[in-house]
């Protein structure tokens, strides 16, 4: 019996129906051209609701039907974003053409003949790049890339990269322009190595743009011009400070290592529950104001157990004076139970009034107060943070990044006593003018001293003579 017909008995080969389907059939021209780019490597960077994920779906049951025996993978940064942004357009594509393929709720895979074909799945922190490997991808997507921290980079070159070998594979990354040109999504939008592909809402006979447009320029106040609207809607690379929360800028408030050694410590440690358990260990002397990110920890899928050791170690290695965290919901019974293993005094963080501890931190930041270093995962989450300005009346942090080392470092803000600093006062120079008027000072007070002292002396003796 041949390979292809053992494939189509166990249902893993697409039908002879199926296989004349022209899976572009209702798509325009640029969103055509993605689907069907021949390149290895291939970037979109499109605008919203353009139509990226449309042509992601078709992208992967293209691969699908010409390589029925590779495993496809669909990423993002969460798991939940993966499953809410890419399950439903190929469960219309896979339902409308019958395609023959069943969504697998438990794995987040769409199977074929009960074998997992098509991946969707979220990779949020460093420690997940491990399962990206597999053995071997006929066809990777990561979506919504301007989101990612520096992780990424390793994630496509030493991870995604050579699982592509086993099936003559290829990889897409396609996104949204972020707030600041910069990461390695920004680079690869550039790099001759890729494909390069562009379109936007305007492009998109199933949209209105113009109509939407046009509503958000009128809710918000704007211009067609300011970088939101240069971003959203036309996919393009601009700078716009204004839509961070975190006013990092790494001229002004990066370091490698501070000048002289620091002595007073405070720990934030925000626990998390879907997310990653984050440490952030700040660092100050007392006669200056300045504040240094001194050390960080972003963990996934830590135990209690390790939770609990690694703080015991930071406790030792630096003596804090206070260890702050977030005790909301199940944060509560994590600390305390952390407070039964290891004793240490650990205090609930301050999380009322957030908004307003964000612009205390960013007033630190904008004068140069506050410093961290360049390469710290604070400084790239700081480059992806943003405002949802959606209602300019209640603006709140966008949920398309969540940072869990900002909150710690926020926790962290709230208890450092760096702004009770008394400026260290150098003594002048021997020989200096100020040197002799401190002198000419000095003595002029010993004289006087001396003469209250013995005036004192006079009146006791006197006292007695009497």
């Amino acid at each position: 019996m041949s390979a292809a017909l053992d494939m189509a008995r166990a249902g893993l080969e697409w039908t002879p129906r199926a296989r004349e389907i022209d899976l572009c059939a209702d798509t325009f021209a640029p969103q055509r051209a993605f689907v069907e780019e021949a390149a290895t490597f291939a970037t979109a960077d499109t605008g919203r609701r353009a139509g990226k994920s449309e042509g992601i779906a078709r992208w992967l049951l293209a691969i699908e039907r010409a390589k029925p025996r590779a495993p496809l993978l669909y990423f993002t940064l969460t798991r939940g974003d993966a499953k809410r942004i890419m399950a439903e357009p190929l469960k219309a594509l896979i339902a409308k053409h019958d395609l023959g393929l069943q969504w697998r709720e438990s794995s987040q895979t769409f199977q074929r003949g009960g074998v997992d074909r098509i991946y969707l799945t979220g990779c949020n922190n460093q420690t997940e790049i491990g399962k990206m490997r597999g053995s071997g991808w006929g066809a990777v997507a990561g979506d919504e890339a301007q989101n990612f921290p520096a992780y990424l980079k390793p994630l496509v070159e030493e991870s995604l990269t050579p699982a592509l070998m086993d099936y003559d594979g290829a990889i897409r990354l396609t996104g949204t322009p972020g707030p600041v040109p910069v990461g390695y999504f920004y680079e690869c939008t550039r790099s001759p190595q890729w494909a390069h592909h562009k379109w936007t809402p305007f492009d998109n006979p199933h949209v209105n743009a113009k109509k939407l447009l046009d509503r958000v320029k009128a809710l918000r106040g704007i211009t067609e011009d300011h970088p939101s609207i240069q971003r959203e809607f036309f996919g393009r690379w601009t700078y716009d400070a204004s839509a961070l929360v975190i006013a990092w800028n790494a001229a002004r408030n990066g370091y490698e290592v501070p000048k002289a050694p620091l002595t007073d410590f405070v720990i934030g440690i925000d626990i998390g529950f879907d997310d990653a358990d984050a440490i952030a260990v700040l660092g100050w002397r007392p006669g200056e104001p300045n504040l240094y990110l001194v050390e960080e920890h972003v963990l996934a899928k830590q135990s209690i157990t390790e939770l609990a050791e690694r703080l015991r170690e930071l406790h030792a290695k630096y003596d804090p004076m206070a260890m702050v965290a977030d005790t909301g919901g199940l944060g509560k019974k994590i600390v305390d139970e952390i407070r039964k293993r290891t004793s240490l005094a650990i205090d609930a963080a301050e999380k009322e009034r957030k908004l307003e501890h964000i612009e205390l931190l960013n007033d630190a930041l904008r004068t140069g107060r506050m410093f961290a270093r360049r390469d710290s995962r604070f400084a790239a989450d700081a480059l992806l943070c943003e405002w949802d300005r959606s209602n300019p009346e209640k603006p709140k942090i966008s949920d398309r990044f969540h940072s869990d080392v900002i909150d710690a470092v926020l926790y962290a803000f709230r208890r450092a006593m760096h702004w009770l600093h008394e400026p260290a006062v150098e003594p002048p120079r021997a020989g200096t003018p100020a040197w002799m008027a401190e002198e000419e000072r000095r003595m002029e007070a010993m004289v006087e001293e001396s003469i209250r002292n013995e005036a004192g002396r006079e009146q006791e003796f006197g006292s007695y003579r009497a």
